[in-house]
């Protein structure tokens, strides 16, 4: 995956827009992911770390399909729930129950079942008594917990997680942590991005570490997490 970086960056949009007509702006490509490859089985577990910019986050957009990979492909094989960021897809504008029935709408659920979900996803996220109030009066922990609950009220085929269970007290980390393994029970794959590398060896059977766009190590999450830690007290 690549970015196009504009060289020489204008300062204003009028700036930008004669260089475009003089055809003066030149790109350079950033790779924020080189030379990925990996696969996940049904019901296995992928931890994914690495420092910040590795192109952890670039990655599970590129799986989600938010990102069209510059080259190679990406195949996904069933139903597909990302939680890539906190309040991905929700608005802030609209209330609790409004953002229950858009997000399950937009990962491929009928609204009349959404609707019929309301009170349980709700419940699940124990936000019962602020679903009738806008997002925007949400805390990050209270939009995460509903997030999250939106994504796993049906058992996805492939469950996508970026950092959402490092927002939150210990009991919806609990929670969470026991949904996971309700979905993996029931053959979801799951692919995890952390930075709680304890989180990591435990949920996951496999890591991978990425490091500038590149894959460092693959393997049994345990050697990968201790390989990795070795390398950050360099």
């Amino acid at each position: 995956m690549a970015y196009q970086m504009a060289r020489n960056r204008a300062t204003t949009a009028k700036e930008y827009a004669i260089n475009m007509l003089k055809r003066q702006v030149v790109y350079d490509e950033l790779w924020a992911l080189n030379d990925v490859t990996f696969d996940v089985k049904r019901g296995e577990v992928l931890g994914v770390i690495g420092a910040n910019g590795a192109g952890k986050s670039t990655l599970m957009k590129v799986l989600a399909g938010v990102l069209h990979p510059t080259a190679g492909r990406v195949q996904v094989r069933g139903s597909l729930s990302p939680m890539i960021e906190v309040s991905g897809g929700m608005n802030n504008e609209l209330t609790g129950r409004e953002n229950i029935v858009m997000v399950g709408t937009l990962l491929g659920r009928p609204p009349k079942e959404m609707n019929n979900r309301i009170d349980a996803i709700g419940e699940w996220a124990g936000l019962t008594d602020f679903l009738g109030v806008p997002l925007r009066g949400y805390s990050t922990g209270m939009k995460a917990r509903l997030g999250f609950a939106i994504a796993t009220d049906v058992k996805p085929d492939v469950l996508l997680i970026d950092e959402v269970l490092s927002v939150g007290d210990e009991e919806f980390k609990g929670r969470s942590l026991k949904r996971i393994e309700y979905l993996m029970d029931g053959g979801t794959s799951v692919v995890m991005v952390s930075h709680a590398l304890p989180m990591i060896e435990k949920l996951c059977e496999k890591a991978m570490w990425l490091d500038h766009g590149f894959v460092k190590a693959t393997g049994p999450s345990q050697d990968v997490v201790v390989a990795y830690k070795a390398s950050v007290k360099k």
